[in-house]
């Protein structure tokens, strides 16, 4: 079978790339200081044992992080930056993660080092016996396993190419085998430009085994590894499964996944799988952590393991293919244990393997970084340029441990310069944002389906859920979302129910409503599009308005919809009341677009200062939306007599807007507690007359202190769809309302009744004065 023919082929080329990818990533928890955390597992990330994402590895401060399988680079690594934010905001600002391979300073007795605290049983017992075979101290190693598929496509181009294996899933097998035992053979290649633990921290050598610096210990025999008396062959699935089981017989493992090989082949989660599935994917094993990358590895690390196994399965292997592999055990000793600013012993050979590689994404048209091999290069001729070589040179001007807490002290500010966006996929809505951090921090797998559209598929189990941009869900039906739509029926619907709303008319052509000026012209009135969102093309004139600022705000509201509403201008304080599900989570005094004079400044400079507060942004990206100054808000300016470039006096409050959205520039701030019962009633009767689950409805009210069933003391002037809920979560002024939490638990009642059942448990175990822990 020539697979260096078959790859070259036509019909392979455009699915060479064709990938599936998957990170796990291991990490401790340490103090501000740099100390290994004394504290627990956060609380505040549920699932704790069976969490999709963030689970816990060996020890109770090692964290593990777990991506989704991802079809592109570019989606694993937003995943892994998303993972990595919601981890940094659980574990609190009092911690952050060590970024090395080498455990921090560890305690200097071995029992001190505390086990993982698992609720299920047989995998906390796991953990004891990996502890009493190979030490607490080398379980606290931590690295990368990058788990790889070749696409279903290349494959199955492949198998059509060859009539020698008939069966698809041998064919299959072979594919990875010949990977992974070139693997085995030339890792040492892996080692030698991303190996990154050139040095111990305190207390992690008993005896002081290794006292000079190498290029990783974690790759070498002072790393994790398995005892010299575990073999397994890779000719075959049969001989690798058959060999495995051996070795669990005569007691040399305690289970197959204690095979701590740098490559293993993988059928799925459990070994099992393999025998079941054949081999799905494999699985890398020895990465060291990537210091200064902030998640522990490059896009350009992950391209290069990508194209090096594409290299290894066109690259002819030795004829003794076990043989193979330990030739490839003794090379990789070798390199690990190299000064970090040695050349290497192979020098020679790492240089021909990188002229094939380049050799083999010419012939083959493969895409590649500009980039990847000068980096290569400059690498291997120079190995300050190395992983180990840059730590190796940093840690010489301090120490490694001040250098380990420099980084991760980065990366800490980092993840809290704007905690409000979740990294990885900043470019969407922030509420949906905020519902992706909080659906990950509850063990919720989280799809993108649409990622423009903002269009979410949310799993727990079994349980499935759909949501658009961050509160659309299954829970209100579409007609409901088309009444909260169209302002006429929303207004005629809430009125037939008796509730008091605007007065006004609704016009179909700029013309129709000039002519209608007079019936307006000398009364406070509010001119807006009848389907319109977030404030667009709404003007306010509270004492009439003349012909030309009139046509000009028809203008405006025309440019957001076909027809337009003239509403009755009701006096007093807008309200944003959030409801869901017939109750009132959120109430928002909203502030239109202002600035405050100081007697120096013009208006157009003092919106450029506000403007530079790092919670203002665009396009719903941030808590507040920058100040703009377009037609509206020069018409707003006019009324008041000023204009741009007019100089406020000291304290002075120019408003820039009648109309109070964020999403025009607003201040935010919350006031639910202060707002009394009766006006919360009014709004969720309101909402459920209008037949829905989840809404944004705006009040207007004179006096809170005045009862809601007075006359006139409130109008409801706007139902919304879609509100927007990081305004609430992170308000200009006031407390936090985590409403997307809310909505989590709406959509997944079964996680608060989880919570519960926990509770009630610690209670009767506290009751009955029992010793035992509870999990």
């Amino acid at each position: 079978m020539d697979l260096k023919k078959m790859l070259a082929n036509d019909c392979v080329r455009s699915y060479l790339l064709k990938a599936r990818y998957g990170i796990e990533k291991e990490s401790h928890r340490v103090d501000l200081s740099g100390n290994l955390a004394k504290t627990d597992h956060p609380k505040s990330i549920t699932l704790k044992d069976d969490h999709p994402y963030i689970q816990r590895d060996f020890s109770e401060t090692q964290m593990e992080f777990i991506t989704p399988v991802m079809e592109t680079l570019e989606d694993l690594f937003n995943y892994l930056a998303a993972i990595h934010d919601v981890a940094y905001r659980s574990i609190g600002e009092n911690e952050m993660l060590w970024p090395l391979s080498m455990p921090p300073q560890l305690p200097e007795k071995e029992e001190d080092i505390a086990i993982a605290k698992l609720k299920n049983i047989r995998n906390y017992r796991y953990r004891q016996y990996l502890s009493q075979s190979y030490g607490r101290r080398k379980q606290m190693v931590s690295g990368i396993h990058f788990n790889f598929e070749f696409g279903e496509e290349l494959i199955q181009a492949l198998f059509s190419l060859q009539t020698e294996i008939k069966d698809y899933e041998q064919f299959k097998a072979e594919i990875y085998l010949k990977v992974t035992r070139n693997y085995l053979h030339n890792r040492w290649l892996i080692t030698y430009f991303y190996g990154a633990s050139p040095i111990s921290e305190k207390n992690f050598f008993e005896n002081h085994s290794l006292n000079r610096a190498v290029r990783s210990i974690r790759s070498s025999k002072y790393g994790y590894v398995n005892s010299d008396e575990v073999k397994v062959s890779y000719r075959s699935i049969q001989n690798y499964l058959s060999d495995l089981s051996l070795m669990v017989k005569r007691g040399l493992l305690s289970e197959e996944k204690e095979f701590y090989a740098p490559i293993r082949l993988r059928g799925g989660h459990h070994f099992s799988d393999l025998e079941d599935h054949g081999v799905q994917y494999i699985e890398l094993r020895n990465i060291d952590l990537n210091p200064f990358e902030t998640y522990g590895i490059s896009y350009e690390q992950a391209e290069f393991l990508h194209l090096f196994l594409l290299y290894l399965l066109w690259k002819d292997e030795g004829d003794h293919c076990d043989e193979w592999g330990r030739m490839g055990d003794f090379y990789n000793e070798i390199v690990a244990l190299e000064h970090p600013l040695a050349h290497t012993q192979f020098e020679i050979e790492a240089k021909k393997m990188i002229d094939e590689m380049e050799h083999f994404v010419e012939i083959l048209d493969v895409t590649v970084s500009d980039t990847l091999f000068v980096h290569l290069r400059e690498m291997l001729m120079n190995p300050s340029k190395t992983l180990a070589g840059r730590l190796y040179i940093e840690s010489n001007k301090s120490s490694q441990s001040q250098v380990a807490k420099s980084i991760a002290n980065q990366n800490y500010k980092k993840s809290w310069d704007k905690p409000y966006q979740l990294a990885g996929f900043t470019d969407m809505e922030l509420s949906t944002q905020i519902l992706m951090f909080d659906a990950i921090q509850q063990g919720i797998q989280v799809e993108i389906l649409d990622r423009k559209d903002q269009f979410l598929k949310l799993k727990l189990k079994d349980h499935v859920e759909y949501v658009k941009n961050g509160n659309m869900t299954s829970k209100d039906n579409y007609v409901s979302t088309l009444i909260m739509e169209n302002k006429t029926v929303t207004k005629k619907i809430l009125h037939q129910h008796g509730f008091r709303v605007p007065k006004g008319e609704e016009f179909q052509t700029i013309d129709q409503a000039l002519r209608s000026y007079h019936l307006f012209s000398t009364q406070p009135f509010v001119v807006k599009p009848k389907t319109t969102n977030y404030g667009l093309g709404i003007s306010i004139f509270k004492d009439g308005a003349n012909y030309e600022d009139y046509q000009k705000a028809l203008t405006l509201a025309f440019k957001e919809d076909s027809s337009v509403l003239i509403e009755e201008f009701i006096n007093g304080t807008e309200y944003r009341f959030f409801v869901l599900n017939d109750k009132v989570y959120a109430v928002l005094l909203r502030i239109p677009a202002n600035v405050r004079g100081d007697g120096k400044h013009t208006i157009e400079e003092l919106v450029m200062q506000k403007n530079r507060d790092p919670l203002r942004g665009k396009d719903h990206r941030t808590p507040l939306e920058t100040i703009q100054l377009g037609e509206l808000e020069n018409l707003m300016l006019k009324g008041q007599g000023f204009e741009i470039d007019s100089i406020p006096q000291e304290g002075e409050i120019i408003y820039l807007r009648e109309n109070s959205n964020i999403s025009t520039g607003g201040d935010s701030i919350d006031v639910t507690d202060q707002i009394p019962d009766d006006y919360k009633k009014i709004a969720v009767d309101a909402v459920s007359a209008l037949g829905v689950k989840i809404c944004g409805i705006d009040l207007i009210i004179e006096n809170t202190e005045v009862p809601a069933d007075h006359e006139n003391a409130y109008g409801i002037i706007e139902a919304n769809f879609n509100p927007s809920m990081y305004m609430h979560i992170y308000p200009y002024k006031g407390k936090s309302r985590r409403l997307t939490m809310h909505i989590i638990h709406y959509l997944f009642p079964e996680l608060l009744q989880s919570q519960e059942s926990k509770s009630v448990k610690r209670v009767r175990l506290v009751k009955s004065g029992s010793t035992t822990v509870s999990c």
